[in-house]
């Protein structure tokens, strides 16, 4: 039992291994991080003044807007989506995990 078990984890660890490094996996990886971060960035967020701000003040909030949406956030928003589909791909390989020894469990309960 104990054999199975640690041969279980092993196999936990290479299917998990494969997804972060494999390079065919790696590419699937990062085409769905590019086609989620892509929608993400898609949505228009707004924003409203209490008070309406003279138009230098405006045009410089729009700029600085326009910097932030175009240069900063598509790096940063990728980044935290590619951790977000990788822990579901091990979330996903442990639920495998799970399913795999609760079937060893009942398969040796049966056995004796």
């Amino acid at each position: 039992m104990h054999q199975t078990f640690k041969e279980l984890l092993h196999q936990y660890k290479v299917e998990t291994f494969h997804t972060e490094h494999d390079r065919q996996s790696v590419e699937e990886v990062t085409a769905e991080c590019v086609a989620i971060t892509e929608e993400i960035l898609e949505d228009k967020f707004h924003y409203h003044f209490h008070k309406l701000p003279n138009a230098d003040r405006a045009e410089i909030i729009n700029m600085i807007n326009n910097y932030v949406r175009e240069a900063i956030l598509p790096p940063v928003v990728e980044k935290l989506v590619r951790r977000q589909v990788l822990a579901d791909k091990r979330i996903d390989a442990l639920l495998h995990l799970t399913e795999q020894m609760f079937e060893t469990l009942s398969a040796e309960r049966q056995a004796v």
